[in-house]
C-alpha cells in the first residue's frame, strides 16, 4: 500500500511539474503565442517573469522528491527563479529600472548564503526528518 501510494504520490508529482515547465517555457520563449492562446493582453516582460516563475515552480517541485529538506528545497527554488527573474531584467531593459536586474542578483545571493547555511546545519545535524 504504501508504495503504491508512493508512485501516486511520486507520479503527480512529476506530472505537475512537467507541466508548470513546459507552460512556462511556452511563456518564457513565446510569449505572443501563450497570450493569443490564453486571450491575454500580450506583454513580453509580464509573460517571461510569469514563464520563469512557473519554470521555478516545476524545478522545486522534482527538487522535492529527491531532496526531503522543505527550507533547503524552498531556499534553492527561490535562488534559482530569482536568478532567472534577474536574467529576464538583464535581456529586456524595457520592463523595469535598469537596477532591477542588480537588485533581483543581490537578493538571491543573500538567499543563497542562507542555503549553504542551511544545507551546512543539515549535515552537522545527527537527527533528520525523513519522509
Amino acid at each position: 500500500m504504501k508504495t503504491r501510494r508512493h508512485a501516486f504520490i511520486t507520479t503527480v508529482t512529476v506530472l505537475g511539474a512537467a507541466m508548470m515547465m513546459i507552460i512556462g517555457a511556452w511563456c518564457r520563449f513565446a510569449p505572443a503565442s501563450f497570450a493569443q492562446w490564453a486571450n491575454w493582453p500580450n506583454h513580453e516582460h509580464f509573460l517571461h517573469d510569469a514563464g520563469v516563475f512557473q519554470i521555478g515552480i516545476g524545478l522545486m517541485m522534482l527538487a522535492a522528491l529527491w531532496w526531503r529538506d522543505v527550507l533547503a528545497v524552498v531556499l534553492a527554488g527561490f535562488v534559482f527563479t530569482t536568478i532567472l527573474h534577474a536574467i529576464n531584467h538583464l535581456l529586456d531593459a524595457g520592463g523595469g529600472r535598469p537596477s532591477d536586474a542588480w537588485s533581483l542578483l543581490a537578493v538571491a545571493a543573500i538567499a543563497a548564503l542562507a542555503l549553504a547555511a542551511r544545507m551546512r546545519s543539515l549535515r552537522s545535524s545527527t537527527t533528520r526528518t525523513e519522509i
